[in-house]
């Protein structure tokens, strides 16, 4: 059987001025879990929020909410992030020399691990983790502050973590610049969770959005 396709919006992109509005339009809307990008403006330019942040969301939605740490040191607040109301905790390879490590304080915390890429990062680790993850999180666009471009050359990379996969109870989960009409490419490429930031809050109706994102894939 497949794996189950689910949408996940990222409320970073979202009205900044409005997000405990947007995790709850997010989740009547039939989101599967709210993505949630903390952005040091280290590891990466951008700079968006931190564990406060998640724990003031927490009361507005019972969906998963799935935790993308982009941080240039994420080791020292796992167990912050946990506490603050994360259900699974992505780390980037990059981030993490010792990912063994990481990963396994993620599940001690009680949460689901998750390895991520950059758009111009190799898989060459993947095999090694994969018994130590449930999530694999590749990039499809590198972050910028006025909006991400989707790299068609993804797509291969999609196909090759999709086989290093195969049947293991992992979820594949793009994120980056997608449309509605990349939604079928990666999709059809392997991926099982779509992370999806303009494409839902740039819309006239954010719930039509999904609806529609599920209809193209």
């Amino acid at each position: 059987m497949p794996p189950r396709l689910q949408i996940a919006p990222s409320i970073a992109a979202a009205d900044l001025s409005r997000l405990g509005w947007a995790v709850e339009v997010a989740t009547k809307a039939g989101a599967d879990m709210i993505h949630l990008d903390l952005e040091d403006g280290v590891f990466l330019p951008n700079l968006t929020f931190g564990p406060a942040m998640i724990r003031a969301l927490r009361p507005h939605s019972s969906l998963p909410f799935d935790v993308h740490v982009e941080l240039d040191r994420p080791e020292p607040h796992l167990e912050e992030i946990a506490q603050a109301g994360a259900d699974r905790i992505t780390v980037h390879a990059e981030a993490c020399p010792y990912l063994y490590r990481v990963l396994r304080t993620i599940r001690a915390l009680g949460k689901i691990p998750g390895v991520a890429f950059n758009a111009a990062t190799g898989l060459e680790v993947l095999p090694l983790i994969l018994e130590e993850v449930e999530i694999v999180h590749l990039l499809t666009s590198d972050p910028d502050r006025s909006g991400q471009a989707f790299l068609p050359a993804s797509l291969e990379k999609v196909r090759q973590a999709r086989r290093l996969i195969g049947d293991r109870p992992i979820d594949l989960q793009v994120d980056g610049g997608l449309q509605a009409d990349h939604v079928r490419q990666v999709v059809t490429a392997g991926a099982n969770v779509l992370v999806v930031g303009r494409a839902v809050w740039a819309a006239g109706d954010p719930t039509q959005a999904i609806l529609a994102l599920r209809r193209a894939a």
